[in-house]
């Protein structure tokens, strides 16, 4: 959905692999890196609340807010969430490389610039890492008119909030009231959990140190000079024409029409991540010898069609038909297999939101079955489930089985096109040491990290979205050229060193 999860502070993991490499001129890989953080919280059931708050308030923020929909009311919730970023150049005299969030849920690219304000992000990030950051200078920068079809599209249908920030309107006054006394152009661009005003500009873009080296003429950014809870710049990867893979597109077809990531599994520990999660722009091959050092044991890309949604064009929605918890197939709601001519309907797939979100009467209906099935061997952990807003929760310590996982259902997601998607265990089930049972006693608990989105009838827009957590140990592959999603389990650190291999 949106971009950014918000953050009381962030760590970006470091690795010690961080050049890219790049098997032909079609394909370019880089290093996705984790930014993680759990140290201000004593305990890991608030650090779990706090992203199932995040996950919750941005899908409904998303649903009536999304895009560039005036807001009347802010939300940002803080939480450190699961968020990847990724480096790119700027300019050329000098060259500022700066980090960016990867957000497959929105069509720009943006940094913040010099001077530059973030209102409501204290504690979002590590202020004295961020004082290191060169903000890029638009001094050498090629603004662009008010003509052209950049400004166009990133002003399209013009709602108020548009309008108001097309009059100067400061960003304070667009999110708490309307405004009219302010005169062209910066544009307001509105995320579920934050928003930003800035300009366009073109400006000239690279990849550090990629084999062989991009470099890109002409590219279309934002800078910013003022946002809100947004404090790092984003790499719009959705579906509109000034999206990061739209723009490779203009360099490069084989290179623009497809990119995949395969997101390591964290488990929220910054310890069991040793590698980047790479991020492939453009379609890649292994040779027949690491293909089977590489690939023996793995499934083949399950793809689901990408759905077309003629009001929020920019998302990537698929079409989900039922979730299966262990033998039972539970089918999903109509409206969650098609998009309607409103934009109404569908699964997004999203790079920035944690926790998948269910319609209330499929979530309910899964959960009735998973618990019916878990109760029988574990009791339920009410107390955690107060503390996480997590549900349904459980005493695993309970169980005398040394694998107390053993016991747990598989679960599965069936999409549009006969593509099935087993989950790993861990991707929606975790298991903690939970320090405050209320008894002051330390238990193991394992919770299910799927969640309720609410009644899919009170407002418009994808009825659900498949978080990043979910997509842990999965390559996932956005097939642009022939418009659909492939998942495909992987060991996603293998994958980078076998990409990496040999360079």
């Amino acid at each position: 959905m949106a971009s950014v999860i918000s953050l009381f502070f962030f760590i970006t993991v470091s690795v010690t692999c961080l050049s890219f490499f790049s098997l032909s001129s079609s394909q370019i890989v880089l290093p996705l890196s984790h930014s993680l953080s759990k140290a201000q919280f004593n305990y890991t059931h608030q650090l779990l609340k706090s992203s199932s708050v995040q996950s919750t308030s941005r899908f409904h923020n998303h649903r009536h807010h999304h895009g560039r929909v005036h807001r009347r009311q802010i939300s940002l919730p803080l939480s450190p969430g699961s968020d990847y970023t990724f480096s790119l150049s700027l300019g050329s005299d000098p060259v500022q490389t700066i980090s960016l969030y990867m957000d497959t849920g929105s069509d720009l690219v943006w940094f913040p610039s010099a001077p530059f304000e973030c209102i409501l992000c204290e504690g979002k990030y590590d202020t004295s890492a961020a004082t290191t950051t060169t903000l890029p200078d638009i001094s050498s920068s090629a603004f662009i008119p008010c003509n052209s079809p950049a400004c166009s599209a990133v002003h399209s249908s013009l709602p108020s909030s548009d309008l108001c920030a097309i009059s100067r309107c400061p960003l304070e006054t667009i999110e708490t009231s309307d405004c009219s006394s302010f005169a062209c152009p910066p544009f307001y661009y509105a995320y579920a959990d934050g928003s930003l005003i800035a300009r366009l500009y073109r400006d000239s873009i690279s990849l550090p140190m990629s084999s062989p080296s991009l470099h890109l003429k002409n590219f279309t950014v934002g800078y910013a000079h003022t946002a809100l809870g947004e404090p790092i710049g984003v790499a719009g990867f959705g579906r509109g024409i000034l999206s990061l893979p739209a723009q490779l597109a203009n360099l490069s077809s084989q290179l623009g029409n497809s990119f995949s990531y395969c997101l390591i599994s964290h488990s929220f520990d910054v310890q069991r991540i040793s590698r980047p999660s790479p991020l492939i722009l453009g379609r890649y091959s292994l040779d027949d010898k690491k293909r089977k050092q590489f690939v023996n044991g793995e499934e083949k890309f399950q793809y689901t069609p990408m759905l077309n949604n003629p009001k929020y064009t920019y998302f990537y929605c698929i079409g989900l038909e039922a979730i299966s918890v262990g033998g039972s197939r539970i089918p999903a709601p109509e409206r969650l297999k098609r998009v309607n001519r409103k934009g109404d309907g569908g699964m997004v797939v999203d790079s920035g939101t944690t926790f998948t979100m269910l319609p209330a009467r499929l979530y309910i209906a899964v959960v009735a079955e998973f618990d019916r099935r878990v109760s029988r061997v574990y009791r339920r952990a009410r107390e955690t489930e107060d503390q996480t807003g997590l549900s349904p929760c459980y005493y695993i310590d309970d169980s005398v089985d040394k694998n107390s996982f053993a016991k747990v259902p598989k679960v599965a997601f069936h999409f549009v096109g006969n593509a099935s998607v087993v989950l790993p265990t861990r991707n929606y089930f975790f298991g903690f040491i939970n320090s405050s049972d209320g008894v002051g006693r330390k238990r193991k608990v394992g919770c299910l990290l799927l969640m309720n989105g609410g009644d899919d009838a009170e407002s418009g827009g994808p009825v659900a979205t498949l978080g990043n957590y979910q997509q842990q140990g999965f390559e996932v592959i956005y097939d642009l050229e022939k418009e659909r999603v492939g998942f495909a389990r992987k060991r996603c650190a293998t994958l980078w060193d076998s990409l990496n291999r040999g360079r």
